[in-house]
């Protein structure tokens, strides 16, 4: 009787290959990411923007504070020399008329930590709501 032995070594690997299901898959995964931008590419109507355009108030032009740290002492503001004593009664008039309330801090080479400290901290409670510190 002709009956074969049927062993596991022997039998034939019956398993499905997902490798190359798996590749495709997040081939597609990373097209569909980069594409999502594409498909959302805004544009600008220019017919509504001149309308708006000629809508839209005139609004007033803000004038650049600029306070420059000179010495322990002095302080210019907007080219003009203060104390730094007298710095919140010169600053209040100017950040009052102001539209943005942003000031424009810069100190010389050879003035304290502590005197730059307390021109910032005079300009906050003179109510600059930015300060913006550059190089001289």
């Amino acid at each position: 009787m002709g009956y074969k032995s049927y062993n596991r070594d022997t039998a034939p690997n019956c398993e499905v290959n997902m490798t190359p299901l798996i590749d495709v898959s997040l081939v597609l995964v990373v097209m569909l990411i980069l594409a999502t931008p594409l498909a959302f590419e805004s544009r600008i109507d220019v017919k509504g923007a001149a309308k708006t355009g000629q809508q839209a108030e005139v609004e007033k032009k803000s004038e650049r504070i600029e306070i420059i740290v000179e010495s322990e002492e002095t302080v210019r503001v907007n080219q003009t020399v203060v104390n730094r004593a007298a710095l919140q009664s010169a600053l209040l008039p100017l950040l009052q008329a102001s539209v943005d309330h942003g000031v424009f801090i810069g100190c010389e080479a050879g003035v304290s930590h502590g005197a730059f400290v307390d021109v910032l901290d005079q300009a906050k409670q003179s109510g600059a709501t930015e300060i913006a510190v550059f190089d001289l």
